[in-house]
């Protein structure tokens, strides 16, 4: 498969975290696929080093008449031994935390989302699956489901890797609205 590449903000930035020092990062990557609804979560960075492998939590097929959510949380894991997640879909009974992916070395440095569209009257999921690129070249593919499609990548890391994430989350506000959970996600950039 060939990907075309998305954008990045370049900054050098600075964010307070709750109980952690300030961690600094370099830029931001994002991709254009991601859809518009819901909630940004908090900021979440690796206290130190980089993120070098991640997991996530799918909810699986239901069946035709069920509420799929798909993609529900991106959990990294960090190269001083700590994970961190942003906001998460639903509630813990929507779906399971996949075994982790690493990088063979280096760290994870650039991603792209798998996403469904809106279905109109349809099931809608969002977000199904994430691809990193590591900073060794290894190209690694989450479990999510394989509907939708990949959109491009994102722009790499420059000097480091990951080691933030934000993931915005659609919670259904009424009783019997589709449910989607994780819809978009941003990765910071630390050097």
């Amino acid at each position: 498969m060939q990907f075309t590449i998305a954008s990045a903000v370049s900054l050098p930035l600075l964010c307070c975290l709750s109980g952690v020092e300030a961690r600094s990062y370099t830029s931001i990557l994002s991709v254009p696929n991601g859809l518009p609804f819901g909630e940004w979560g908090q900021m979440e960075f690796c206290p130190t080093g980089y993120a070098k492998g991640f997991s996530l939590k799918v909810h699986p097929y239901m069946g035709p008449f069920a509420d799929d959510t798909s993609l529900n949380a991106i959990r990294l894991h960090c190269s001083d031994g700590s994970t961190i997640t942003s906001l998460e879909g639903v509630s813990d009974r929507y779906g399971t935390w996949s075994s982790e992916r690493s990088c063979k070395s280096g760290f994870l440095n650039s991603f792209s989302l798998r996403v469904t569209p809106p279905q109109g009257i349809r099931d809608d999921t969002a977000a199904d699956n994430i691809m990193f690129t590591c900073t060794d070249g290894t190209e690694l593919e989450g479990s999510g489901h394989d509907w939708g499609h990949y959109g491009k990548w994102s722009f790499s890391c420059q000097g480091g890797g990951i080691c933030g994430i934000q993931t915005r989350v659609y919670f259904a506000l009424f009783v019997g609205e589709d449910r989607t959970a994780l819809n978009d996600v941003k990765f910071f950039c630390c050097s």
